[in-house]
């Protein structure tokens, strides 16, 4: 598909608009690595259950004892049974709203004649699946990372800042700050 054309840099620019695919990838993985291990501290994989309002553009994790919501967006679904990607801004049972940031990888692939990302719909294994959300986490760098259950599709969800309130009201915030 063409995911890993290099880009030519005589001008010198070596920031994200002009890095390859590659680079990109390997930070975005490395990125979700440390976004995982530093949610795990507020519980993130372990609630009991999520929800996300396309209404609010709130995620919440719900504990037996806490609850942890933050303002999200989805990127994308990766359907195992159809081996496809859907990016969120082509899903027309999306939000315009909830897909600002899929809309936002979309535009970056179009400037950088990375066409393979700005198609709505890919055929894609869970690598491949995987390979997209890590670059869209870089590309958008996204400071929560959330890969949602689904009987069919399995939605692809960013978020910021995470508020947690305990059983008694008692709110802190939980913030990442990934380099």
């Amino acid at each position: 598909m063409g995911f890993f054309k290099r880009k030519d840099r005589s001008n010198g620019v070596s920031d994200i608009d002009e890095a390859d695919l590659g680079v990109l990838l390997l930070q975005g993985e490395d990125m979700i690595n440390q976004l995982a291990e530093a949610h795990t501290s507020w519980g993130l994989g372990t609630a009991d259950r999520w929800d996300l309002d396309q209404r609010t553009g709130i995620i919440t994790w719900t504990f037996a004892d806490r609850t942890a919501a933050a303002a999200a967006q989805i990127i994308g679904s990766h359907n195992p049974s159809t081996s496809s990607w859907l990016w969120a801004w082509a899903n027309e049972s999306i939000l315009a709203e909830m897909s600002r940031e899929s809309r936002a990888v979309r535009d970056w692939a179009e400037r950088h004649g990375q066409q393979a990302l700005a198609e709505p719909r890919i055929q894609a294994d869970a690598e491949l699946a995987a390979t997209l959300s890590a670059l869209a986490v870089r590309i958008t760098r996204a400071t929560g990372f959330y890969r949602g259950t689904g009987s069919a599709a399995i939605p692809v969800i960013t978020f910021g800042p995470v508020t947690l309130t305990d059983e008694n009201g008692k709110t802190s915030t939980f913030k990442v700050d990934v380099s």
